[in-house]
């Protein structure tokens, strides 16, 4: 099994990844241990000095100027916890909960919070111990970072609250603790408040939904290839000159690999030399690499703010190396909500150029003599007229989530918090849309394989023999209508999957 080792320099988007999906176990550096150490005692030395410092020796928000006796800080920590682990609805998905532990444990380790090692390694026991507590998806404004979900967390470090049972119902945390041979954590000074300042939440979110949308673009390059290759599309819109003129390195990177998929195929063999043929092709095809790059640079953008996010202290307060402790703002997820809103606008355009695509492939009037809808015996068969539906549905939703969550806020704690990121909502939301997205592609990959099989007897490209073989055993022949919904799930395993990409790989080189 791999392992993850936190360092007090951080870790890395792959460290979380492997953490959160693929069951890596975590382990603490000793330098983190010792940077932990190192700014515990500080915390100690105010404590000792009795001087009112917040989230030690006062309350929480609203009340950050009501004095607490010291014999009562301890509870203050625990009761913090409590309180604020007040979220409702569904638990937020095992994955996601992981990303966002680990992340705590980055955050803890960078030895800027005030807390004992111990506290990071209960975290990674639990992470090591495939302890998942359950977070309800409501509760965080993305200010004062994700305190709902990350309390639920902690309260699970406590051996209070709920835990994912192994079918994805609730437990009950004590037994789960009991269970897996692990003691409760008693909470110091400080520590509480630690547990549950900052961005990990959205962070983690943000970091699936960066390694998604990266595999997701590179689809979209190959369905798009597809489509157009089975509606006789020309390939000289994506040649390596158009683009050079206009650098955006996305589009650049998308036309490379449309242009490298359309070649040898006797598809596009077929028409390349006719003067009948339509001289510019539609929008969605001859302009999908602009449409494609520029979320492949919104992308890299995002990807540039989660990297920072991954470095920096969130906590509040801030324990400093010279002793002082001062109040921060850097738990508010305005970057990451920004960042998340302006990657599902990017990704609901993918999916909505898509669609026009695959309209286009199903209509006899536009798909160059293919039969309508895709069936070979259109009026007593329907073909995929209703995926098409469903496609345009899926849309019409990503438009809806499109809308930037990160412009609203709402004042919370008397009015101390009176302007929130939302950032836990963008972010969750530009989830949804990129499993939407999933499905739009699925769709597009399905009408191109038919579309490609009723080309027949022309080959089409390596990439159209890939994605017919991929589809096949699902799909079968062009012929009368079959219950479709198995082969739209299918569909979107095969694209969801890394096997069909891995497949045109082997044929034509990495894409880019």
């Amino acid at each position: 099994m791999s392992s993850v080792t936190v360092q007090p320099t951080g870790i890395t988007p792959a460290d979380v990844l492997a953490v959160a999906r693929g069951d890596a176990r975590v382990v603490l550096a000793p330098a983190a241990v010792e940077a932990m150490v190192d700014s515990r005692s500080i915390v100690d030395g105010i404590e000792a000095a009795g001087r009112p410092v917040y989230g030690v020796s006062t309350g929480f928000g609203a009340l950050a100027n009501t004095f607490v006796a010291p014999q009562r800080r301890a509870e203050l920590q625990h009761a913090l916890i409590r309180s604020h682990a007040a979220g409702v609805g569904a638990p937020m998905p095992r994955e996601v909960v992981r990303a966002m532990m680990l992340l705590r444990v980055r955050s803890l380790a960078l030895g800027r919070s005030g807390v004992r090692p111990l506290l990071a390694q209960g975290l990674i026991d639990l992470l090591n111990a495939d302890v998942t507590p359950w977070v309800p998806e409501h509760g965080s404004l993305g200010a004062s970072g994700d305190l709902a979900p990350l309390a639920h967390c902690a309260l699970v470090l406590l051996g209070e609250g709920w835990v994912l049972g192994p079918a994805g119902e609730r437990v009950d945390a004590a037994d789960a603790l009991r269970a897996a041979g692990l003691t409760p954590v008693a909470l110091a000074a400080k520590e509480g408040l630690a547990l549950i300042n900052g961005t990990d939440g959205m962070l983690g979110m943000l970091l699936l939904a960066v390694a998604d949308a990266r595999h997701l673009f590179a689809m979209a390059d190959v369905t798009a290839a597809l489509a157009i290759e089975a509606m006789l599309g020309s390939e000289r819109p994506f040649l390596p000159e158009l683009h050079a003129i206009r650098p955006h390195p996305g589009q650049a990177a998308s036309a490379a690999n449309i242009h490298r998929l359309l070649q040898d195929s006797r598809v596009m063999d077929s028409h390349r030399d006719d003067l009948a043929h339509a001289v510019q092709d539609a929008y969605s095809m001859r302009c999908a690499p602009q449409v494609a790059g520029a979320a492949r640079d919104t992308l890299d953008f995002v990807a540039t703010v989660a990297g920072r996010e991954l470095v920096s202290v969130v906590d509040n307060p801030v324990v400093l190396p010279d002793g002082r402790v001062e109040s921060t703002g850097n738990f508010h997820g305005a970057p990451l909500g920004f960042a998340a809103d302006y990657l599902a606008i990017a990704a609901a355009e993918v999916g909505a150029i898509a669609e026009r695509r695959v309209d286009r492939l199903l209509d006899v009037t536009r798909n160059r003599d293919l039969p309508a809808f895709l069936s070979p015996d259109a009026g007593v068969n329907s073909g995929l007229m209703i995926a098409q539906y469903t496609a345009a549905g899926i849309v019409a939703e990503n438009r809806r989530l499109a809308a930037p969550a990160s412009v609203d806020s709402l004042p919370t704690s008397g009015m101390q918090e009176d302007h929130v990121s939302m950032g836990w909502a963008a972010t969750k939301k530009l989830r949804t849309v990129l499993d939407n997205l999933t499905s739009l592609l699925a769709v597009e990959l399905l009408a191109a394989v038919r579309g490609l099989q009723l080309r027949a007897p022309l080959e089409p490209s390596p990439a159209g023999r890939a994605a017919v073989a991929a589809l096949g055993g699902a799909a079968g022949e062009p012929g009368p209508d079959v219950f479709l919904a198995p082969v739209m799930e299918a569909a979107r395993a095969v694209l969801a999957g890394p096997d069909l990409r891995s497949a045109i790989e082997r044929e034509i080189g990495p894409l880019g």
